[in-house]
């Protein structure tokens, strides 16, 4: 007996090992060096002396900046309020001016301020900034519909546990019902905190709800209908996907041109992505590339559904006759059991 139970605590104790060293790499090699790869970046002027600053600029940078020119400051405001560039470089003899949009990325504007400054400074003049888009006085950095996407994040995927391990006696259609609804739950909870209770959104209140639905019912079918093929092993799928590789390339601290291009790369299709770069189009930039997001998000949902469909259709091939009442009461215990310990699991981010 000692011996099966210590067999079992090191089984258990698999998941949260991977959980430690997947982190570790995921946010660590995410995080740690935030250095500029390719940053999109401009100066404006049409003649040969921007040119010049431009090409210099390039040169001396290499892979860290992509540097264009513009005829004009206006052309220049509309790129960075687009989010084509993060930054505009105006100069001057008394006063060079950099355009930036804080609402896009806090860590990117003060990145395109460290380029530019020195250029200020070799003119013996004060560099002048000018934010085109800034967040609400109530989130200063822009950093709250990151911490918004963790919360929907989490009450989405510690759901799966409950609706897959202990609903697991349950038809499919029962347990796809229950997600339905957890999804509208949560979301209902993440509109809660963007707006009354945090005031992250101080107006289309109703559109982040309907991201934060679509997001969170993606992770919950797609969830759900892993379940079916994982068991007790989704907890820490879910963690890689939703956790490890979704909140690292989402752009909530950092956007892609100050990560590797593996981050860089997901935050192109990723559904957290998807999620905050969404709700930053809706709040900040008057819905300029909210389409292309909102519908990021969908591919997500659908593969969900797909997922959770084939799920139902493998669970209803391979049933088995109807147990006994007994073996029906000795499975339901080893479900309970197993929601248990996935529930456990489940919370660490």
């Amino acid at each position: 007996m000692s011996r099966h139970a210590l067999r079992h605590v090191l089984t258990h104790l698999v998941t949260p090992l991977l959980m430690c060293l997947g982190m570790g790499l995921a946010y660590m090699g995410a995080f740690v060096t935030p250095d500029p790869h390719h940053l999109p970046v401009a100066v404006v002027g049409s003649g040969p002396e921007a040119k010049v600053l431009a090409q210099s600029l390039k040169d001396k940078a290499g892979d860290e900046l992509d540097v264009r020119t513009v005829a004009t400051r206006a052309e220049a405001v509309g790129l960075v309020k687009s989010r084509d560039i993060t930054g505009a470089y105006v100069p001057a003899a008394r006063a060079p001016e950099v355009v930036v949009a804080t609402a896009a990325s806090d860590m990117g504007a003060m990145a395109v301020e460290k380029v530019f400054t020195p250029l200020a400074e070799r003119q013996g003049a004060p560099l002048k900034v000018t934010d085109v888009a800034a967040p609400v006085d109530d989130d200063p950095t822009g950093q709250g519909l990151f911490f918004l996407l963790i919360a929907v994040s989490i009450g989405s995927y510690a759901s799966v546990a409950a609706i897959g391990a202990a609903g697991g006696a349950l038809p499919m259609r029962i347990r796809a019902l229950l997600t339905l609804g957890v999804s509208v739950v949560v979301s209902g909870i993440g509109a809660l905190l963007a707006g009354p209770v945090f005031h992250l959104a101080h107006h289309d209140l109703a559109g982040l709800w309907g991201m934060a639905w679509i997001y969170s019912a993606s992770v919950l079918f797609l969830g759900v209908g892993l379940h079916t093929f994982l068991k007790r092993w989704t907890t820490l799928a879910m963690m890689v996907l939703f956790v490890m590789l979704n909140f690292t390339s989402s752009g909530g601290l950092f956007r892609p041109e100050l990560q590797n291009g593996f981050f860089g790369t997901l935050h192109a299709f990723w559904n957290g992505a998807g999620f905050v770069e969404g709700a930053r189009s809706l709040l900040y930039f008057d819905g300029d590339g909210l389409a292309r997001d909102i519908w990021t998000l969908v591919a997500w949902l659908l593969l969900g559904l797909l997922v959770t469909a084939v799920a139902a259709v493998r669970e209803r091939v391979t049933a088995p006759a109807a147990p006994a009442a007994t073996e029906t009461a000795r499975e339901t215990k080893e479900a309970d059991e197993e929601a248990d310990e996935e529930a456990e699991e489940s919370v660490g981010v």
